[in-house]
């Protein structure tokens, strides 16, 4: 094939030089479990998303390319958009020939340039190859896309992840309907993008709701939220009434049940609970009526407790296994604003919990050593801190309750904790840590 100069080339062309494993092993071990071609790329799109960590919205397939973490992640996440594309084709038997461009059409479609993505599928294995004016396009469509990673992550809604997903999950889609067709499925493929842009408006839906649970926004968080509806580039009616939506709750609080009417299949209702619970944690702030519209969505959507902090283990067990990936939405830069409504809401889950939380932590000694010299305000390796998550998670698989402190951010929620309990509420290996600490005097 003809391929271009430009950046999504480059990125299509190297993805398909290292594609001889696929990007999620065990997915793909599984759809090669069925034998009709169409199953094979459904279930491997089903499941590569979880795998891979789209449905994170933090990839693990980086880059040592980009020049800072906001181009790193939008890298990666377009690396393994074009994995699963080529994943798919090979799955469904398409021709290795036709692979990039299949794939440009791929884009096209999702950035919804159907005529262009009909051109380009229109012209597979012809001499010319696919027009560059259609990469262009690609390219220019992708990167007016993405979100302002930069924003102050205090103010808005945590919406890259939940986007990211949406997208991932309708390109799964598109790709599967281009490998297996003879002709551009314009209809299909209008159904794919359609849903993407209804699902990203539910999410702005429930995310606006968990922002207006606590009390009215601020002026700068109304701007943000709007400004983030304007980035989704929603189609226009569709941009205009989630506006409006979000212009009304910003004065009074949505009702959950007029939000979940036309929420029906299983994994709808999944990801909205995963987003919701992904930007309670993240964005710093676990109060009791943000607690409350969270495990009220989620029981409204048929996920009981158990089911609720199993789901946030598994989050903190993927931010485990990839914190070399990019997270724009830590709060490794927003400790000290950690506010006393948080501690408090902390305070008494632990204590609710303490028995058990002080036996986990005697049973992973090192913690409680890198958490005392983390309370004394010493400065932690990297190293340091992928213990201290790996053995959080320890301790939350014993407490599911307390899941949210190997969460993403939830290191420091901790650490906040230990600076304002008392003494003998802490574990003895975590008194001896400090004591010892404090007879060596401050470290040099």
């Amino acid at each position: 094939m003809a391929w271009t100069d430009g950046w999504l080339g480059r990125l299509i062309r190297s993805e398909a030089e290292a594609a001889a494993r696929p990007i999620a092993p065990m997915a793909w071990a599984q759809a090669m479990d069925l034998e009709r071609p169409r199953a094979r790329a459904r279930r491997y799109v089903k499941r590569v998303q979880r795998e891979s960590g789209l449905v994170y919205g933090t990839p693990a397939a980086g880059t040592d390319t980009a020049s800072s973490d906001e181009e790193r992640l939008f890298e990666a996440v377009l690396r393994a958009f074009c994995r699963m594309a080529l994943d798919v084709f090979a799955l469904a038997g398409a021709p290795k020939d036709s692979a990039g461009e299949r794939t440009l059409a791929c884009f096209l479609a999702l950035v919804d340039e159907l005529d262009d993505a009909a051109d380009v599928f229109g012209r597979l294995g012809g001499k010319a190859g696919a027009a560059q004016r259609r990469w262009r396009v690609a390219e220019k469509k992708l990167e007016e896309r993405v979100l302002s990673l930069a924003a102050d992550p205090y103010y808005g809604l945590v919406l890259h992840n939940g986007a990211v997903y949406a997208d991932a999950h309708a390109f799964g889609r598109i790709a599967t309907a281009l490998a297996l067709a003879d002709r551009f499925p314009r209809d299909e493929v209008s159904r794919a993008v359609g849903f993407l842009a209804r699902q990203k408006a539910q999410l702005v839906r429930v995310l606006v709701g968990l922002v207006c649970a606590e009390r009215k926004p601020s002026f700068p968080t109304r701007r943000a939220v709007l400004r983030q509806i304007d980035d989704l580039r929603l189609p226009s009616a569709l941009a205009e009434e989630t506006t409006e939506f979000a212009r009304r709750a910003f004065e009074r609080r949505p009702a959950l049940s007029g939000l979940l009417e036309d929420v029906r299949s299983r994994d709808a209702k999944r990801f909205l609970v995963e987003q919701t619970v992904l930007a309670s944690l993240v964005d710093g702030r676990r109060s009791a009526r943000e607690l409350e519209w969270t495990h009220t969505l989620g029981s409204q959507l048929g996920f009981d407790e158990r089911a609720m902090s199993a789901l946030e283990l598994d989050m903190a067990e993927f931010y485990a296994r990839h914190r070399d990936v990019v997270d724009v939405f830590t709060l490794a830069q927003g400790a000290e604003v950690l506010g006393e409504e948080l501690v408090d809401d902390m305070s008494r889950a632990v204590r609710k919990n303490s028995r058990a939380l002080m036996k986990g932590i005697r049973e992973t000694g090192e913690l409680s050593v890198l958490l005392a010299r983390a309370a004394r305000g010493q400065k932690l390796s990297a190293d340091d801190k992928r213990k201290m998550r790996s053995q959080l998670i320890d301790v939350a698989k014993a407490v599911p309750a307390l899941a949210i402190f190997a969460a993403p951010g939830g290191v420091l929620l901790l650490i906040a904790l230990a600076k304002v309990m008392k003494v003998d509420m802490l574990p003895s290996a975590f008194r001896e840590a400090e004591d010892d600490g404090r007879q060596r005097g401050p470290s040099r």
